[in-house]
């Protein structure tokens, strides 16, 4: 479907023109083909509106169904996925592969043009495995290399990037699984750019999420803290609100959380007065 430039605010568009937004795509949006095909004319028409676009993606779910296919069963740690090296070689096939090479042929099936790219092409994510818990191969961003993505954006080319890394100092040589979001997060604050958004399942970050009028449509850090403190941030949301909190305090300008399962909910969010979730900043 066309979409209609008229539908958006154009002094929102000119202000982000020359601009940078890493997009963290997961969820729903991910799963059901016309929102995937929605989520991508958003990224394709921000490109062309002059906007420097990274997606960082997640595949959690095609994940778990080629551990099922081989017989082995997907275990989490304090919602992060245990991975040991043959759970490894598969996140590397299906994110590094299938996803996301999938995700660029819509891209370039949708009039624009994307680059496949993982962390540990160009030293792009290092990485350090994490100690506060067992979780096998699970890696914490130490350092980003962003560099050759500049010569990428420059180009209107859309680097597609999964969040695998490479291990650093007394891992070198190691590969590990890292948070996508954090990956997104980690990216952003090193390129200083503009926004973080993060595509999730839920509308934003709600006051009651029984309750679809909570919706809180703009918060700041501090907060977000006292969100957290208050118990109003629920297990699920905490970490994505602590994604925008690290992005924001990296020199990003503004993050936000919004709802994947709408369409076209990324320039609804960005070009229009109301949004459609929850901006941070």
């Amino acid at each position: 479907m066309a979409i209609n430039s008229a539908d958006y605010s154009q002094d929102f568009i000119k202000e982000l023109s020359g601009k940078t937004v890493v997009v963290k795509y997961g969820g729903n949006a991910m799963i059901n083909a016309a929102l995937k095909a929605g989520v991508i004319e958003d990224v394709v028409f921000l490109t062309k509106a002059g906007i420097r676009v990274i997606l960082v993606h997640g595949g959690g779910p095609e994940i778990d169904g080629m551990l099922k296919a081989v017989g082995k069963e997907s275990r989490f740690v304090q919602g992060l996925r245990y991975t040991d090296s043959q759970t490894m070689e598969i996140v590397q096939m299906v994110l590094c592969g299938k996803v996301n090479k999938d995700i660029c042929a819509l891209v370039q099936n949708t009039g624009g043009q994307a680059i496949g790219l993982c962390g540990i092409d160009g030293g792009l994510l290092q990485a350090n495995r994490i100690k506060t818990a067992d979780l096998g191969l699970v890696g914490e961003i130490e350092t980003v290399h962003p560099q050759f993505l500049e010569s990428l954006l420059k180009s209107g080319i859309i680097p597609v990037i999964s969040p695998v890394a490479l291990g650093c100092g007394a891992d070198k040589g190691q590969v590990f699984n890292v948070n996508a979001d954090t990956a997104a997060a980690k990216i952003a604050a090193a390129l200083q750019a503009e926004k973080l958004v993060l595509i999730t399942d839920v509308q934003g970050i709600m006051k009651d999420v029984h309750d679809s009028s909570s919706l809180i449509r703009r918060t700041n850090r501090a907060e977000l803290a006292a969100l957290k403190e208050s118990g109003v941030l629920k297990t699920g949301m905490i970490p994505k609100a602590d994604c925008c909190a690290l992005a924001l305090s990296g020199g990003v300008k503004s993050a936000h959380i919004i709802d994947g399962r709408v369409p076209h909910s990324i320039l609804t969010e960005l070009f229009s007065s109301s949004g459609c979730g929850t901006l941070i900043g």
